[in-house]
């Protein structure tokens, strides 16, 4: 989808009383949500999120998530590359590159990062000891997340 109809329908949907539109043209897809101060944030997530458990525990999660930085033990971090979804092993199933207590070399493969539909194998650039897995199975990471410590 070119640029300019993208703008038509972010301009659409500004002017208008619908709060959502999704247009699908060839493989692309395209959702644009308004954002409205009056609705609560919660309004456009999936059913199963709206639980009062899972609402309630995401804004203590991201308190708690901060304290939590500094006490990285010592040694080099591995940072992640790229945006992308973290996993520890090259298939669902399959033994896992690393585990806690693992010796490492430079060069050898930690974790694979899928961005894009990609599989990209980290790799470790430090040799020592793996003392600490930052990042869970599946989970999303960003650019120059710490993924790893090793020491």
């Amino acid at each position: 989808m070119d640029l300019r109809k993208l703008k038509t329908l972010i301009d659409l949907v500004a002017e208008s009383d619908i709060s959502e539109l999704e247009v699908t043209e060839g493989e692309g897809k395209v959702r644009i949500v308004k954002a409205s101060a009056q609705q609560p944030q919660m309004m456009y997530m999936p059913q199963q999120a709206m639980q009062p458990a899972n609402y309630a525990a995401a804004p203590s999660a991201a308190v708690a998530a901060a304290p939590v930085a500094p006490e990285v033990p010592a040694g080099h971090i591995v940072k992640s590359p790229m945006v992308g979804t973290f996993y520890r092993s090259s298939a669902p199933g399959s033994p896992t590159f690393v585990e806690i207590g693992t010796a490492v070399k430079e060069g050898d493969t930690l974790c694979i990062i899928e961005a894009m539909k990609l599989l990209n194998e980290i790799e470790s650039d430090f040799s020592g000891v793996v003392k600490q897995i930052l990042v869970e199975n599946g989970q999303p990471v960003e650019f120059g997340q710490p993924l790893f410590v090793i020491a």
